[in-house]
């Protein structure tokens, strides 16, 4: 059940524990993939991974600006702290939770949430307020994930096959003469960038033309399936805590 749609009446009378919470991001994808791509990318996969399964499952309303800063040259581009989102998503998770749906997955699409996310899921799970458990569905398509960059051939095959007219076909061309091979700066295994303008001169990493529609079908159909068996083992796990040994 989605809530931005459902009625609190409706939501009254469900029996399930199980919800989603899609987390993205508002930052730059270059000038051919749309600001909200984080957003777009995590709601289509959370939305495709639930109809697979098959039990109840409450969907949230998208948390939709992250962990960001890096992106912070390029206009349009929203952040808060790391401080700021922990305490927005683990409030936003609680109140679920207070309601009854206290195990919760968050489909994240923004590689700048993961350790946060993480965080936020231990600490909510060990302080007992609920089960909480990140899923981000680029690290989730098998051998696609090593071509994953930044508004490159992953977000952008996904986009082309589940919202293409937020794709900008005529600036496909601009977007990959002004992209990166690879994020960061690296010497030593350290990336000495901090920020993406560092290293990429309009915000893309990738080659985004090698994102088909096709691709991400196969993209879209290999994050839902995966979040579908998350979703089950959440669903099924025994979350009880260990006792001290």
């Amino acid at each position: 059940m989605d809530l931005t749609t459902a009625t609190w009446t409706d939501v009254r009378g469900l029996e399930t524990d199980l919800a989603v919470v899609p987390v993205g991001s508002t930052e730059q994808h270059g000038p051919h993939a749309p600001l909200g791509t984080d957003v777009l990318t995590a709601e289509a996969v959370a939305d495709a991974g639930v109809e697979r399964v098959g039990r109840e499952v409450v969907r949230s309303p998208a948390i939709p600006v992250g962990i960001a800063e890096e992106h912070r040259q390029f206009p349009g581009t929203m952040w808060v702290s790391e401080d700021t989102f922990r305490d927005y998503v683990g409030e936003a998770v609680a109140s679920l939770a207070s309601h009854g749906f206290d195990r919760v997955v968050l489909v994240n699409g923004h590689g700048g949430n993961v350790d946060a996310l993480r965080e936020v899921g231990g600490r909510l799970t060990r302080d007992g307020d609920a089960y909480v458990v990140p899923f981000t569905w680029f690290e989730a398509v098998g051998d696609h994930s090593a071509d994953m960059g930044h508004g490159g051939p992953l977000e952008t095959a996904l986009l082309r096959h589940c919202d293409p007219d937020s794709v900008r076909e005529d600036r496909i061309e601009e977007a990959r003469a002004g992209a990166a091979d690879g994020w960061g700066e690296w010497t030593s295994h350290t990336n000495l960038a901090y920020d993406a303008a560092e290293f990429t001169e309009n915000g893309v990493v990738g080659d985004p033309n090698e994102g088909d529609a096709k691709r991400g079908e196969e993209l879209l159909e290999g994050a839902a399936d995966a979040l579908a068996r998350l979703l089950e083992a959440v669903a099924e796990r025994d979350v009880s805590r260990p006792e001290s040994r």
